[in-house]
């Protein structure tokens, strides 16, 4: 039985036209190879980058922080936290209406932090200073058709003929 467990059978695909002792012998040292690289990946963990949840966020032994955000529109502070490679976690806490979020995120991370949320709040205030597209689009219609109109108007004119 025990002389079961400890043979392993391993089957390798290989495509030639013919094979030969090289080729059989590169294939096998790729083989192994690819069992040493996935050997080394197995035994490092996992670093989970940009958004996670709050349990990988505490798993990277770093002290954590909090920022309130009242916004509903954290989706588009995601993009600004990504530029600045901020590992952050967003909790929705309900208890409260309208509901807040929390944006857990590594200590170390705090001057970084807080100058992306300075980016991500001129961004929001800028945006709703600019007018919508569509109304500067709309407005623009309205003075074509006025335009159109006295164009019209001038052609009609009667040109009278003065002595």
């Amino acid at each position: 039985m025990q002389d079961e467990v400890n043979t392993k059978v391993v089957a390798i695909a290989i495509k030639g036209g013919k094979i030969t002792a090289e080729v059989l012998d590169k294939a096998l040292k790729k083989f192994v190879e690819e069992i040493e690289k996935a050997q080394k990946t197995a035994s490092q963990p996992k670093t989970y980058r940009g958004k996670q949840s709050i349990k990988h966020l505490v798993e990277q032994n770093a002290a954590i922080s909090n920022i309130e955000v009242t916004d509903g529109n954290i989706k588009s502070f995601e993009r600004t936290a990504s530029k600045y490679g901020i590992d952050y976690a967003l909790k929705k806490d309900t208890s409260e209406q309208p509901p807040r979020y929390l944006v857990f995120f590594k200590g170390r991370d705090v001057d970084v932090m807080t100058q992306a949320f300075k980016e991500f709040s001129a961004k929001t205030v800028k945006q709703k200073d600019q007018p919508s597209l569509r109304r500067k689009l709309s407005r623009q219609q309205d003075q074509s058709k006025k335009q159109q109109r006295e164009k019209a108007k001038v052609k009609s004119k009667d040109r009278g003929v003065e002595l």
